[in-house]
């Protein structure tokens, strides 16, 4: 077993600092709510399109993804191919219809075509989801620090789940600190050197590894036998069961990347930092781009670390941290776990900054007292709604501490309560002239009743979720309205 050094520890170190530091810096002064959460100093969509993927992925895949190709194969490549397509479609139908209207938040559109009643209940779902989905991918990175504590038996006497609350609370301290002061610039901007550290980790992993395995071309043919390389899954076996079989994933991540980068606030934020339409449909569509050749990277590494531990049957979701601390020489284990906190900070700063702009303009600004606020008020009540849900979101993580069910499969099961309903909401809002505010509330509440249901008492594939909770909300929503009073709406 190598050593976790001084030196590793002081890059962890230096590294978050430095970030931290490089977010206050880039992020400026601001002076208005707006500037604070949509930027008026405008970004580039390459910079952009990394930052999307740097705050979708974070820790999860970082984690979560190796284990996936560890004790399986890499069917999981499926749902990225999906994302691609997914994402193409925001581009060409949503984003279009976000531009023709004020750009604060991606449910503007929903109240110029349902009213101001949809818009808060679609901006407080948003606003709950997040705060459960992000728990857990705030969660994720105390992971690999509670297996370098325990390794080298640091903190004696300390129980896991009292090194789970250190890490998730120096997380939060840090990203807390380049929020409250540099909002979506420092976030963004940091975003994008975060990104460039987690796949060079990624990488330099992979190479390790691949000098490491007695045989890399009898390794390879091994793993090519087993079916551990495989990519599609056409068998119908089991079909409503299995997740990755190609038609679900093909489909149910088109489907989940549809809500979540063309309804889910949390990208969509940044897509409005660009310059103009044509950007954003850039930045998006390169994202899904990025997204399969950073699952391909990942997975590779789960192929090899299966190799590497002649596959002795383990939690994959540890795999690969224990190999970080197993297997990587010093100064690059420190380099990986560094860029492993610095993609939590990601996904917390994230977080923070959507729902808090959501907070202030969907909400906030739409109260009398938001109505009449000056500037400097708005500007000042959006700092504030900053630091709290920032506090909200830690607790949020520390309640996921000891959860039992592979993460991965947790964080997008949490999203898929509601993610279909907006998705169908906002397909209502594009598709649907007919459609009315009271049909698509209708909609949208019986899908989110009948997924709860689903997720939680049967076995269907989590990668029908999304289909069939937007499936739900046209249909219940089409059907309500055949019956409507022609008053209504």
């Amino acid at each position: 077993m190598s050593h976790f050094s001084l030196l590793d520890w002081a890059i962890v170190f230096l590294y978050l600092g430095g970030v931290t530091a490089f977010g206050l810096f880039k992020g400026g002064k601001q002076q208005s709510a707006k500037d604070y959460f949509l930027s008026e100093e405008k970004i580039n969509w390459i910079t952009v399109a990394l930052s999307i993927v740097a705050a979708e992925t974070s820790t999860i895949t970082f984690i979560s993804v190796p284990g996936i190709a560890y004790t399986s194969n890499f069917n999981f490549l499926q749902l990225a191919f999906g994302y691609l397509i997914g994402r193409v479609f925001v581009a060409l139908y949503f984003l279009p219809r976000y531009y023709e209207g004020e750009l604060t938040t991606a449910y503007v559109f929903i109240e110029k075509r349902f009213g101001l009643g949809i818009r808060r209940l679609m901006s407080s779902v948003f606003i709950i989801t997040r705060i459960f989905a992000e728990g857990v991918r705030l969660y994720t990175p105390a992971i690999p620090l509670v297996v370098i504590l325990k390794g080298y038996n640091l903190f004696t006497g300390v129980s896991d789940s009292m090194l789970y609350v250190v890490a998730i609370l120096f997380t939060s301290a840090l990203t807390i600190l380049y929020v409250q002061f540099g909002g979506v610039r420092a976030v963004i901007w940091t975003d994008f050197i975060q990104l460039f550290v987690y796949l060079f980790g990624g990488l330099a992993a992979l190479l390790i590894l691949l000098g490491k395995v007695p045989d890399a071309n009898a390794s390879l043919s091994m793993l090519a036998a087993q079916g551990k390389l495989d990519v599609f899954n056409f068998s119908f076996d089991n079909f409503f069961s299995t997740p990755y079989q190609f038609f679900l994933a093909l489909f149910g991540g088109a489907f989940l990347s549809m809500a979540s980068h063309g309804t889910d606030y949390l990208i969509v934020q940044r897509l409005f930092t660009t310059d103009n339409l044509k950007d954003s449909q850039k930045a998006i569509v390169l994202s899904g781009a990025i997204v399969i050749v950073q699952f391909t990277i990942f997975l590779c590494v789960g192929s090899l670390l299966y190799v590497f531990y002649n596959g002795v049957q383990m939690r994959g979701d540890e795999v690969f941290s224990k190999f970080i601390i197993e297997g990587l020489p010093n100064g690059v284990s420190g380099l990986i776990v560094a860029g492993i906190f610095a993609t939590a900070m990601s996904t917390l700063s994230t977080a923070i900054t959507s729902i808090s702009s959501s907070t202030v303009f969907d909400l906030y600004a739409n109260t009398e007292h938001g109505k009449t606020a000056s500037e400097p008020e708005k500007f000042r009540f959006a700092k504030r709604a900053s630091f709290l849900w920032s506090i909200v979101l830690t607790l949020a993580a520390l309640g996921f501490i000891g959860l039992e069910k592979r993460v991965v499969d947790v964080a997008l099961s949490i999203a898929s309560f509601t993610y279909g309903g907006l998705l169908g909401v906002f397909f209502l809002a594009v598709f649907f002239k007919g459609a009315t505010a009271r049909s698509t509330a209708a909609g949208f509440l019986v899908s989110v009743v009948v997924m709860a249901y689903i997720i939680t008492q049967t076995t269907l594939a989590w990668t029908l979720y999304v289909i069939l909770g937007s499936s739900l909300t046209l249909l219940t929503s089409l059907l309500v309205s055949r019956f409507e009073p022609a008053e209504a709406g």
